[in-house]
């Protein structure tokens, strides 16, 4: 489990190891990652979550949580994203990436455990591609290794 700390490190640090819990969750399948996403509002209540593989085969976490809110009239400006790893930038199953996904919600910060190794994509820019939007990007790399161990059947 993750140490106290104050302030906003500490509740993004509890927020996401929530996530990496969620990744647990996810059928574990050779081709795709386990993710775990959270989605937190500006007065740090949970608006939603999401993981990999959790309405169907293709359903990443980012975009299960953000379907969950689809519909509604929430303003996710001052929300943060937690996933247990970098949004997609580029996907094949899908319209649009994790990455289109937060931008078009809105969100307006993502915080991140594991950045995506060239395993599926060899040139993963959720990240750079968020924070050239304008959205604060974050990543608490000492929760990678948490991340990772989830996805451990991939690299073996």
């Amino acid at each position: 489990m993750c140490a106290e700390l104050p302030g906003e490190v500490g509740r993004d640090r509890r927020w996401l190891a929530a996530a990496i819990e969620l990744s647990k969750r996810c059928p574990p399948v050779d081709r795709a990652y386990a993710v775990g996403a959270v989605i937190v509002g500006a007065d740090g209540r949970q608006l939603a979550y999401g993981y990999s593989r959790e309405t169907d085969e293709l359903v990443h976490a980012e975009e299960s949580a953000l379907a969950k809110l689809a519909g509604q009239r929430v303003d996710l400006a001052d929300a943060t994203l937690y996933s247990t790893l970098e949004p997609c930038s580029q996907r094949a199953s899908r319209l649009r990436s994790c990455t289109q996904l937060i931008l078009d919600a809105g969100v307006g910060r993502v915080v991140l455990a594991w950045r995506e190794p060239a395993l599926f994509v060899a040139d993963a820019q959720g990240a750079e591609l968020l924070a050239a939007a304008g959205v604060e990007v974050v990543e608490l790399p000492d929760l990678a290794d948490a991340a990772r161990a989830v996805n451990a059947h991939l690299f073996l």
